[in-house]
């Protein structure tokens, strides 16, 4: 009897960041995705240069931003449950632990070295700053995959946005108040997870970068203060805020419009 080999099959489930990809083995990765993270991290503290787009020339950032996303109900559903191995391929933590550590490594080791430059070496500092912003835009610019007219009128808007931002003073005296830092933790993040505009640049235009990266100096120096200890716990929760609501917007704006967003991002 012959075989019908012309019958439809089951169609393939899409590979999409739905089901986070790990090509090599969890001893092999972890310490790649360390390495890419300490790459992320010291874009992050840099003013200029944004994580995002490190992880996506790394071809990571589709998959960080869907295990971000996944802080959902699924997930709780899972750790009520008590499925903890469940819960761990979920939020695909085999991934996100190692580049998480990575990344922190990354921003308490330039930390230091950037807020001294930025006391000693201003304007060239500044000015390497300038050029790490136009390289970033090259790569952003070559991730969009077709360039039509709306996606150079997105662009234009985007460049137009930016240059309102930056033509604003940077805040010479920014409020001390802890909803402040609270504030700069969720926009700065905001800003660092996407490709194209550098978190530590809306920092110094807050006018708060100075003051972290000297928190940063100080606690590398063992100079601990229930302020500074009080500052970073803030911040660190309006970074945890902002990253997991604003992950969701971003993977859906990606999936459904990804040429217009990087267009966008291009420009900013």
């Amino acid at each position: 009897m012959a075989v019908n080999t012309d019958a439809p099959s089951p169609p393939a489930k899409e590979q999409s960041s739905e089901t986070p990809s790990a090509t090599e083995p969890l001893f092999v990765e972890a310490p790649l995705n360390f390495g890419r993270g300490l790459l992320m991290g010291g874009a992050d503290i840099i003013p200029g240069v944004s994580g995002g787009t490190v992880a996506l020339i790394l071809g990571i950032y589709e998959r960080l931003v869907t295990a971000i996303s996944r802080v959902d109900g699924q997930f709780f559903r899972l750790l009520s449950q008590r499925n903890w191995r469940g819960a761990v391929n979920h939020l695909d933590l085999g991934f996100v632990i190692p580049l998480g550590i990575g990344i922190l490594s990354g921003v308490v080791a330039l930390g230091s070295v950037m807020h001294t430059l930025l006391e000693d070496y201003h304007q060239y500092t500044l000015a390497a700053f300038f050029g790490l912003i136009a390289a970033s835009v090259y790569l952003v610019a070559k991730l969009v995959p077709h360039w039509k007219p709306l996606e150079l009128v997105l662009t234009l808007v985007g460049a137009l946005f930016a240059f309102w931002i930056v033509s604003r003073p940077a805040l010479a005296h920014p409020p001390d108040a802890m909803w402040y830092v609270f504030l700069c933790g969720v926009l700065g993040i905001c800003a660092m997870i996407l490709p194209g505009i550098s978190g530590a640049f809306i920092l110094l235009i807050l006018g708060k970068y100075h003051d972290l990266t000297g928190i940063i100096k100080e606690v590398l120096h063992l100079k601990i203060s229930i302020s500074a200890i009080t500052t970073v716990a803030v911040f660190g929760t309006g970074c945890l805020v902002g990253l997991l609501s604003f992950a969701k917007l971003l993977r859906w704006l990606l999936h459904h419009h990804g040429s217009a967003t990087m267009a966008t991002l291009c420009g900013v």
